[in-house]
């Protein structure tokens, strides 16, 4: 190696030397360590930072290019810094924060409400839903009930049935009507007993094919059979199905009439399995309908269907409302809300929370300036806020816009910190 080359490998190592030295000296300058400065009052200054940027700091007193003189951070002010792992505290100046556009709201605490949304459908009260039909083999003779739709009230007559058996049990009825008449007057008491007792016999089996005892009554005033017995509706309501028509013949299987009482609705909503957990009997639901803006039913939530629907994987949850006004019709369409009280607690907005993988963090203003990122675990959602189980405390001021800018920088930030600090070298 000739002397100019190993005058040359001198000049480089000097430099390099004087570069580190000027290097460590501009890192002192902007965040120089603690020392060990005490007031007279005895409180411990951590270091001096410059009154117009936070993050220029030093170990001294100092001034700024402006003449200001750096302000002293006491050890009693400090808080514990509790960033989250992979990220850096943001040290940004006033302008920088005002370009940026970087606002911050408190942490509070307040109730919490957390509404599922979800879709309807109307449809009849199955307990309101009553099934006519007879119990015996007969004709329709007439029908006053003759369209779908037809409103009917309790005891109205809805068709007659002429019926071959019906007529020959009321003949049999009259009988023996007749003949606990005449026995009555025999004298004997046990042969008025066994008159009694078949005219019972006769009543009842009247009495199980659903003949009205006004009906059996009538019989026993005028005498005589009737042709066609009439039915009545026992309870109120529209008929929702008609099957029956004039001179058809009929059997115990057939349906007739289906009545529906529609002053009391159910409402079917869908909700997804994921939202099944904060649904709970007896928690207040509301629906609205498109026709009727402004108009709103509530109800209570009175059943979870115990299976999920493989296609939709949504559940049936089954809302009850009063429909005394009539509005509501079945098999509309509703817009379903599910309200939860979820009793009170801390809550950040919905805007101060960044989604960082299966961590959720949130960047917190410090009174020195310094912004400090901070993993939060998050309870329920409610509304355009977030419960906060753990990471913050109330009164504390989170980030609430240029989050991500934040984010991008914190982390850039971490990782040439992890750069520049080398591991420590292991022995051999």
């Amino acid at each position: 190696m000739t002397n100019a080359s190993r005058f040359g490998i001198v000049v480089i190592g000097v430099l390099l030397v004087v570069g580190g030295f000027w290097a460590g000296t501009w890192r002192a300058e902007r965040s120089a360590p603690a020392h060990d400065a005490t007031t007279p009052g005895g409180r411990r200054i951590l270091y001096y930072r410059n009154p117009m940027d936070p993050s220029i700091r030093s170990g001294t007193p100092a001034k700024d290019s402006m003449g200001m003189d750096f302000i002293p951070v006491y050890a009693d002010e400090g808080t514990p810094v509790q960033t989250a792992a992979g990220r850096a505290i943001v040290d940004l100046s006033p302008d920088r924060r005002q370009l940026l556009g970087v606002r911050s709201e408190r942490v509070t605490r307040s109730s919490l409400s957390r509404t599922i949304r979800t879709v309807g459908r109307v449809t009849v009260d199955e307990r309101l839903l009553q099934h006519v039909h007879v119990k015996y083999d007969g004709y329709v003779e007439h029908l006053y009930v003759d369209f779908t739709g037809k409103l009917v009230k309790k005891g109205d007559p809805l068709l007659s049935i002429y019926s071959p058996d019906l007529v020959a049990t009321q003949e049999e009825y009259l009988l023996a009507y007749r003949a606990e008449r005449e026995l009555a007057r025999a004298g004997s008491a046990a042969v008025a007993q066994g008159g009694q007792g078949l005219l019972g016999a006769a009543r009842q089996r009247l009495l199980f094919w659903d003949i009205r005892p006004v009906d059996i009554e009538r019989l026993e005033q005028t005498g005589e059979a009737l042709r066609a017995l009439d039915i009545h509706a026992e309870h109120g309501g529209y008929v929702v199905q008609k099957t029956a028509f004039h001179g058809m013949r009929i059997t115990p299987a057939d349906t007739l009439f289906d009545i529906a009482d529609l002053s009391h609705l159910w409402v079917l909503a869908d909700v997804y399995e994921s939202d099944l957990p904060s649904v709970r009997l007896g928690m207040a639901g509301e629906l609205t309908v498109p026709y009727l803006p402004g108009t709103r039913w509530k109800g209570a939530v009175t059943y979870v269907a115990p299976t999920v629907d493989e296609k939709t994987r949504t559940i049936k949850v089954r809302i009850e409302v009063d429909n005394a006004g009539g509005l509501l019709k079945p098999d509309m369409l509703a817009d379903v809300f599910l309200r939860q009280d979820a009793g009170t607690g801390l809550v950040v907005p919905e805007s101060a929370v960044i989604s960082a993988g299966d961590r959720r963090l949130v960047f917190v203003d410090r009174e020195d300036g310094r912004l400090e990122p901070r993993e939060v675990q998050l309870g329920v959602k409610a509304g355009g806020a977030y419960q906060v189980l753990s990471g913050v405390s109330e009164g504390e001021r989170v980030v609430t816009s240029a989050n991500f800018l934040l984010d991008s920088e914190s982390s850039l930030k971490a990782a040439l910190s992890a750069v520049a600090s080398p591991e420590p070298e292991t022995r051999r």
